[in-house]
C-alpha cells in the first residue's frame, strides 16, 4: 500500500530528529576535540587524535576491559541464559521470582552495591587476585536486568514444543538448550552481548571507588590533564561501537538473503 504524503513527511521528521539528537553531541565532541590546544595552532587540528597512543595507561585499559566484557558475555552464554532456559521449560513456577531476582539491580543504586561488596574485593585483593578482570563478576550482575529483557523472544516462541520434540527425538537437555533453544532466540542474546559491552566499556562509579583502572577511569584521568585528548578517546570509541552495530546487521541480512537464494 501506497503512504500517504503526511506520513511520509511524518516519519521523516522523526527520524531527523532522531537523528539530530543522536549526532550533534558527536560533533559536539568532535568539534572539542579539534580545537587549536593554544596560540601557535591556527585553525582546526588533529593533535588530540594523534596523541592518543602516547597515553601509557590507556591501551593496558582497553584490553583489560575487553577481557572482563569476554567473561561477561560468556558467563551470559553459559549461565544466565541456560538458566532463563531451563526456568521456562522446566519451573514454570519461578518465572516471576527468577524475573524479580534478575530486575532487582536496577532497583539498587550504585554506591550501594559498592558498599556491600568492597569488603568481598578487598578479599579477593588481598587473598586471590588483584585486576580489574575481577570485576566481571559484579559486572554480570548488573547486567542481569538488560540480559533477561533482552530474552524476551522465550515468550514469543513456542520452546516447549521445539524441547518436546527434540526429546522425542532422544535430544539431551544440554543438546535442547544450546543447540535448538539458544539459536532460536540468537538475536535476543546478541542484543544482550551488546549490552554487556557497553555496560563494561562505560561504566565508572564501580570501578572507580574500588581503584580498579578500567577504560572510563583512565578516560577521567586523561582528561584532568589534556581534555581534548579525553574528548578524542570517547569520540573513537563510540564510533567503534556504531561502525560495529552497522557491520553486523548488513552481514546477518546478506545471510538471510544466501538463505533464500538456496532454497
Amino acid at each position: 500500500m501506497k503512504q500517504s504524503i503526511g506520513v511520509r513527511i511524518w516519519r521523516w521528521s522523526i527520524i531527523s530528529v532522531v537523528a539530530l539528537y543522536l549526532l550533534v553531541p558527536l560533533y559536539a565532541m568532535y568539534d572539542f576535540s579539534t580545537k587549536p590546544f593554544g596560540f601557535a595552532d591556527q585553525g582546526r587540528t588533529f593533535r588530540a587524535w594523534q596523541m592518543i597512543p602516547s597515553q601509557q595507561d590507556l591501551f593496558p585499559a582497553i584490553t583489560r576491559s575487553l577481557i572482563t566484557a569476554a567473561i561477561v558475555m560468556a558467563i551470559i552464554l553459559f549461565l544466565v541464559v541456560p538458566t532463563a532456559i531451563w526456568v521456562h521449560l522446566k519451573l514454570p513456577v519461578l518465572r516471576r521470582p527468577f524475573e524479580l531476582l534478575c530486575l532487582l539491580p536496577l532497583a539498587i543504586p550504585a554506591i550501594v552495591i559498592v558498599v556491600g561488596i568492597a569488603p568481598l574485593y578487598r578479599w579477593i585483593s588481598i587473598n586471590l587476585y588483584e585486576s580489574p578482570i575481577t570485576l566481571a563478576g559484579v559486572y554480570s550482575m548488573l547486567i542481569l536486568p538488560y540480559t533477561y529483557r533482552s530474552l524476551s523472544a522465550l515468550d514469543a516462541v513456542d520452546i516447549h514444543t521445539l524441547a518436546e520434540a527434540a526429546t522425542t527425538l532422544g535430544s539431551s537437555i544440554a543438546r535442547i538448550i544450546f543447540k535448538i533453544v539458544m539459536p532460536t532466540i540468537k538475536t535476543g542474546i546478541v542484543n544482550g552481548s551488546f549490552i554487556a559491552i557497553a555496560l563494561v566499556l562505560g561504566e565508572y562509579t564501580i570501578s572507580n571507588i574500588l581503584n580498579f583502572k578500567t577504560f572510563q577511569v583512565v578516560i577521567a584521568q586523561i582528561g584532568r590533564s589534556d581534555g581534548n585528548v579525553a574528548v578524542a578517546v570517547s569520540l573513537a570509541s563510540l564510533l567503534f561501537v556504531i561502525v560495529l552495530l552497522l557491520v553486523i546487521p548488513t552481514k546477518k541480512r546478506q545471510g538471510s538473503v544466501l538463505d533464500v537464494d538456496t532454497i
